[in-house]
């Protein structure tokens, strides 16, 4: 054998091994992706390969290492059986060599998960070799979290791709974070364990945390036990959080703080508990205001100072007395074990102030206050911190119309009111305003004697009448029949209105019952004395029919006065009945001046102008037959015995005739 042959086998066998077990890479820095050159054992000699300078000291130790194990087997080598052309290597020794070469190589698939080694990085793109026979390429946005990373670094990569159009393999870091990720946060949940995370921002009702690169959502009840009011103060701190929820359909992941602290917080809440008594006084910070008390922290347990409990006076809301994060002592009225409830007072750390009231007042004196509550049967007014006293509603003025204290008074009124009453044992006052004016019904009879005259204001109606105002605390009643002298009113609401003035004569004063009977009609003569000399017996008057009815019908006459027809006075002379509105000449037929009625009838018109022709007629045949008779009277005594009883039969005819029309 040659000199060159056998240099060149030798080369050929000591190259090969080296080049199945590591492929270099040529990577240019500013274009394509480095591509690998695999040398294949069985066909031409290995080619030379360029590679960058972190990779060239690998290569170069792994050719000699090679080398060395080479030229221990050289001294063996059968260079005979190579001359020969018979097969270098035994079936065995072949099958070995093949497992070698395999087990340099990585099975991998697509859609997987694999941990790989940075091996090289530019502005763009990253390098990773996951062991597979070709290197993956990550783009370098996917580390912008990371921006400390370097060549030999470890990362998780996601295979999207065994080979793209170029024959690259393509690689995914975010996407492998996100399945390692939710693969660790479901192992957070199972294990109850604490992890770490990176509060990012805010959102609607808490913030969003970054967790093992998940975005998982922390409610803002769920940051302390402590409200929170910045919620900005959180922003770009890593906390320790807690897994409390997933939701695997919508890939939602919740996460908690307070859940670290609440443990703790109940040991050292039954500890605080277990010493409390009722009575204690302890000190606190306010911790929430709202509109019906104050929470307090008493150094891990929290009570609730009612707003009742805040002031011996009446507020209408707990920020007038305490505000955020001020620090008080508060008295212990009572605690629930079982539902841990403190209910805490503010006010009853200083004396009540009914203690302090002045011992002199008392039943009749003049007091000043402020209208602090306002009700529909009264008012409460505060005449010092902490006593108050009741304006009852009828209290408030003389007069007897049932009315609601906002009638009278507002909240924020400065009254003076007379003590009514005074109960120091109950803590209780009643005043009066209209105590400090005089009683009208003193000297009723003075002012508002019988006959005077006033202008009064309608009240109120009944069906009986009307009542009415004359001066504040004197009311009185106009009767129905007192409105009007001619008018038939069936309701006051006919006549006048609720609010309207009316002119009124006193005619009676009731003072034990502090009422007076009023008329209105009496300010005007009574009609009816000239009505009588007017609506005489079968005089004829225009009238108008203002209401049809069953019983008849109500006729305006003349003057304002009304009269009433039956129906069977309503017939007209063709046979017709009257109609609404119609205007007709009445007869008068009955005029009754104590009872104020007049009855008509218009069909009595035309049936006394015929009753009245009939009887004309009834004369004028009567003095006829007369004359008649007397001529056959005298002319019987002419005639013969047979004319004689004619002359009878026909004055007996005439006598019938006579009898008839009388």
């Amino acid at each position: 054998m040659t000199e060159e042959k056998k240099e060149n086998l030798e080369k050929e066998v000591v190259e090969t091994p080296v080049q199945d077990e590591k492929q270099e890479v040529v990577a240019e820095t500013t274009e394509a992706p480095a591509k690998e050159v695999v040398a294949e054992a069985t066909e031409a000699p290995a080619e030379e390969v360029v590679a960058e300078e972190k990779t060239e000291a690998p290569v170069a130790e792994a050719k000699e290492e090679k080398a060395v194990e080479t030229k221990a087997e050289e001294a063996e080598f059968d260079w005979a059986s190579l001359e020969t052309g018979t097969d270098i290597y035994s079936e065995k020794e072949r099958g070995n060599l093949e497992d070698l070469y395999n087990g340099t190589l990585n099975t991998v698939s697509e859609k997987e998960v694999l941990e790989g080694k940075v091996i090289s990085l530019n502005k763009r793109e990253v390098v990773v070799d996951i062991g597979y026979k070709s290197d993956g390429i990550v783009s370098l946005n996917e580390f912008r979290y990371n921006p400390e990373l370097k060549v030999g670094d470890a990362v998780d990569v996601y295979i999207e791709s065994l080979e793209d159009k170029k024959g690259q393999m393509i690689l995914s870091h975010k996407k492998a974070r996100a399945t390692r990720s939710w693969e660790r946060v479901n192992e957070s949940l199972e294990n109850d364990e604490i992890i770490k995370g990176y509060i990012k921002c805010r959102t609607k009702g808490g913030m969003i945390v970054d967790v093992f690169g998940i975005e998982a959502f922390l409610p803002g009840s769920q940051i302390d036990v402590k409200p929170i009011r910045d919620y900005d103060v959180f922003v770009g701190k890593t906390m320790e959080f807690k897994v409390v929820k997933i939701n695997h359909e919508y890939r939602n992941v919740v996460v908690s703080h307070k859940a670290l602290i609440e443990a703790e917080l109940e040991q050292q809440k039954k500890e605080i508990i277990g010493k409390l008594e009722k009575g204690q006084v302890l000190e606190g910070t306010v911790k929430n205001v709202t509109s019906y008390g104050v929470f307090m922290d008493l150094g891990g347990v929290d009570g609730l100072i009612h707003i009742t409990d805040l002031s011996w006076g009446r507020i209408s809301h707990p920020s007038e007395i305490v505000e955020l994060d001020q620090k008080l002592n508060v008295v212990i009225l009572d605690f629930d074990d079982d539902k841990k409830r403190i209910a805490l007072g503010l006010k009853q750390l200083t004396p009540h102030p009914w203690d302090n009231l002045d011992a002199e007042l008392k039943v009749g004196d003049k007091v000043k206050g402020k209208v602090v509550v306002i009700a529909d049967y009264g008012a409460f007014v505060e005449i010092a911190t902490g006593v108050e006293g009741l304006i009852h509603v009828s209290e408030m003025s003389w007069s007897q119309h049932l009315r609601s204290a906002q009638d009278f008074l507002s909240v924020g009124d400065e009254v003076e009111a007379s003590i009514l009453t005074l109960d120091r044992d109950e803590r209780k006052m009643s005043l009066g305003i209209k105590q400090l004016k005089e009683d009208p019904w003193a000297n009723i009879d003075t002012e508002f004697g019988v006959g005077t005259k006033h202008t009064a204001k309608v009240r109120n109606f009944t069906n009986f009448g009307v009542f009415v105002e004359i001066a504040e605390g004197v009311d009185g009643l106009i009767h129905i029949s007192d409105l009007s002298w001619t008018k038939k009113i069936k309701h006051p609401s006919e006549f006048t209105a609720i609010g309207e003035p009316i002119e009124v004569v006193v005619l009676d004063i009731d003072k034990e019952n502090r009422r007076l009977s009023l008329g209105h009609k009496q300010l005007e003569e009574n009609p009816w004395d000239v009505f009588e000399t007017i609506f005489t017996a079968d005089s004829i008057h225009e009238g108008t029919v203002v209401e049809l009815m069953d019983k008849g019908a109500v006729i305006a006459l003349p003057y304002g006065v009304e009269g009433f027809a039956t129906p069977r006075h309503l017939v007209k002379e063709d046979g017709t009945s009257v109609k609404q509105d119609e205007k007709l000449d009445f007869k008068v037929i009955e005029f009754n001046k104590s009872a104020k009625r007049i009855i008509v009838s218009h069909s009595r018109i035309f049936e006394d102008v015929k009753r009245a022709e009939d009887s004309a007629k009834r004369k004028t045949q009567t003095r006829s037959n007369q004359r008649t008779m007397k001529s056959v009277s005298d002319n019987i005594e002419k005639t013969t015995l047979g004319d004689i009883s004619e002359l009878a039969a026909l004055k007996s005819k005439m006598e019938k005739d006579e009898k008839k029309d009388k």
